[in-house]
């Protein structure tokens, strides 16, 4: 090799995914949330070739410090670097946060001296672990999340956190030549823009895995929906939808090239629901057990009770099982391969997906390995009232 050839070599590995993306030719970037949920992990299980980037959720915050999440975390880390072996550009990242441990943050972020804590930690844990970056996942700065541990002020030292962060990875990169990482998992709705200051956050950032699903929750919303619509359909009471979402967040300031359009691997089960329209839009009940990773979707309910529709203006499929009253929403290959296509279409960074081991047959990596390689070409799409075979 050269010198202007090494030279080469040096920028790219310092530069940030979106511009690395750019400068490469290289496809969207594929990022996977792994989360074995204080278990340990088999990495033969992760395929180091379909994804680009692994958010292992999640690290948790005690006394203002990242900490691990689970004893069983450094076990787990120590397998994902090892799968770089396999494929060198593959990235390690800690996710910390998450919808349980996110009430800490507040704390963490509150203070120049608090915030220097927190990320000296975050420095010393990436470093411990030889990750190759972070995933601020704060849910959610200035609201309330699962606990009422927030603060007006939330919205300003978001910003200031995720500062700080960004100039101590930079000066650790000088030394290193390596970049770290920083990203961020986002709220889909308005009220996660209205309570933070995006266009200066995303300076500081390589992605916003934004987290274009849960837009209806049995619990949360007393009438069935589409959980991930790509387009929104007219019917939809909260006119949601991922593409919505996506033009909020260019709105706001986040360029496309930084957008990377979060899917999930799971759906979620509705109970009590009327057979009007097969359920879509309809009173609903919360039922045990109510989140079904798309493993058992495959295999326990499709073909087995549960008749398969399709909006055809959200661009989604659902499931309605007419003699238990269940409705069910989710992804499937159909619609992850329209979701694949908007990603390129709309020159967005990369596509996320929560969470790895719910998908345990590789179905839907699959179809996002391919969609994102060749045309994902346009899904057939059948009339909501039509059963798709």
């Amino acid at each position: 090799m050269n010198r202007t050839h090494t030279l080469i070599a040096l920028l790219l590995a310092t530069l940030p995914s979106a511009q690395l993306a750019q400068a490469a030719g290289a496809r969207p970037v594929v990022t996977a949330y792994v989360f074995p949920q204080n278990g340990v992990m088999q990495a033969e299980a992760v395929d180091p070739h379909r994804v680009d980037r692994i958010n292992y959720a999640f690290a948790n915050i005690e006394n203002g410090k990242l900490v691990a999440g689970s004893a069983n975390d450094s076990e787990n880390l120590s397998q994902l670097v090892a799968l770089k072996k396999a494929n060198p550009a593959l990235a390690v990242l800690i996710s910390v946060g998450g919808w349980l441990w996110s009430g800490n943050f507040s704390d963490a972020a509150l203070t120049a001296q608090s915030r220097h804590v927190f990320i000296d930690s975050a420095m010393d844990f990436i470093k411990a672990h030889d990750l190759d970056g972070l995933d601020v996942d704060w849910e959610y700065p200035g609201q309330a999340g699962s606990t009422n541990h927030f603060r007006a002020e939330d919205k300003r030292n978001f910003t200031l956190l995720l500062k700080g962060l960004r100039e101590r990875f930079d000066r650790e990169s000088k030394n290193t030549h390596r970049h770290l990482y920083l990203t961020i998992a986002a709220g889909s709705d308005e009220s996660f823009l209205d309570h933070t200051e995006m266009k200066k956050v995303q300076g500081y950032l390589d992605a916003v895995n934004l987290m274009c699903y849960d837009y209806y929750e049995p619990g949360s919303d007393p009438i069935t929906g589409n959980h991930a619509p790509l387009f929104t359909d007219p019917d939809d009471p909260k006119k949601a939808s991922a593409d919505a979402s996506v033009k909020a967040y260019e709105a706001a300031g986040v360029p496309s090239a930084k957008i990377f359009l979060g899917v999930p691997f799971y759906g979620h089960m509705w109970g009590q629901v009327a057979d009007v329209h097969h359920g879509l839009f309809q009173t609903g009940k919360p039922i045990p057990n109510g989140y079904a990773p798309y493993s058992a979707i495959a295999g326990t309910m499709l073909d087995h009770g549960y008749t398969r529709y399709w909006d055809v203006a959200a661009n989604v499929p659902y499931l309605y099982n007419a003699d238990k009253q269940i409705f069910v929403s989710y992804e499937d290959p159909e619609s992850l391969a329209l979701k694949c296509k908007y990603v390129e279409t709309h020159k967005l960074g990369g596509i996320m997906f929560w969470s790895y081991f719910n998908d345990a047959q590789g179905t839907l990596l699959k179809v996002i390995d391919q969609g994102l390689q060749a045309d994902a070409g346009p899904g057939a799409g059948q009339t909501a009232a039509t059963p798709a075979q």
